[in-house]
């Protein structure tokens, strides 16, 4: 049963120095205000796991929090690189950076065998590139029925999977609709899991296409309005586009990006 709690509480419990943690959400209910927590809070060594790693991670990066980064796509969405990752994959500042990298759907088949409780997920996803040469976690696999060759990737089971919703009831279930991606998969695939929403309600209303995640699924539950900015949550918040922008110019500069990170631990 998911437990209701304060961001700084759960973060505190649930993540932990060298754990692989997953911060989802697909252009829309990006967990920026936990990622900023960790920050707050000091984690290191940390294995960063997200198919499209954005300002979030790249604020983590360059923070000194990630060892390694698992993703399928990384960049500033509209603008352009994320700076603080170049700048620890290319100079090792500030510290190095071990990247991992996959296609969109081999990221989304890890995380649905690691929520299937398999070892494994297969896929075509990687025919004509040459991911395989460069990451060991892709490996091909001949299909038994067909004999066609195929790629395997192994699930993908984080310690802590990080996601943001429109609300949750005070039992601690969690109701999210508009653009969504892996959050589901990827909650039901960890061992531990904090979900933040815009606010508590005494009960969840039915909303069109909307993903539930019952109680049962998540470790807390914590309300944090606005907890996805710059990023969107439909129905509440809308996309801070300017701070997009903005976060180029920061980004880039060693120094600026000091002064961000003072103003955000201080």
């Amino acid at each position: 049963m998911a437990e209701l709690t304060t961001l700084s509480d759960a973060v505190a419990t649930l993540v932990r120095d060298s754990d692989t943690v997953a911060l989802e959400g697909f252009t829309h209910l990006i967990p920026v205000a936990a990622g900023q927590e960790i920050i707050r809070q000091g984690r290191r060594d940390l294995t960063l796991v997200r198919m499209t790693p954005d300002i979030v991670y790249d604020q983590m990066i360059g923070a000194g929090c990630a060892a390694a980064l698992v993703f399928s796509w990384g960049g500033n969405p509209g603008v352009g690189s994320l700076h603080r990752l170049r700048d620890a994959v290319e100079n090792g500042w500030p510290g190095p950076l071990r990247l991992e990298e996959h296609s969109h759907a081999g990221m989304a088949n890890r995380y649905a065998a690691g929520a299937s409780g398999l070892p494994f997920a297969v896929l075509r996803g990687y025919v004509g590139t040459d991911l395989p040469n460069h990451t060991a976690t892709i490996a091909p696999i001949t299909c038994p029925f067909t004999g066609e060759v195929l790629a395997a990737v192994p699930a993908l089971n984080p310690d802590v999977t990080v996601i943001h919703a429109q609300r949750a009831d005070r039992r601690g279930n969690v109701q999210m609709w508009g653009i969504t991606g892996v959050q589901k998969e990827a909650v039901l695939a960890s061992r531990r899991s904090l979900v933040t929403v815009e606010e508590i309600v005494p009960e969840l209303t039915p909303v069109a296409g909307a993903v539930t995640l019952p109680t049962w699924t998540t470790t807390y539950v914590a309300p944090v309005p606005g907890g996805s900015h710059p990023s969107y949550a439909l129905g509440y918040t809308d996309r801070d586009n300017r701070f997009y922008q903005d976060w180029d110019a920061i980004s880039r500069d060693r120094d600026a990006f000091g002064e961000w990170l003072a103003g955000v631990t201080g």
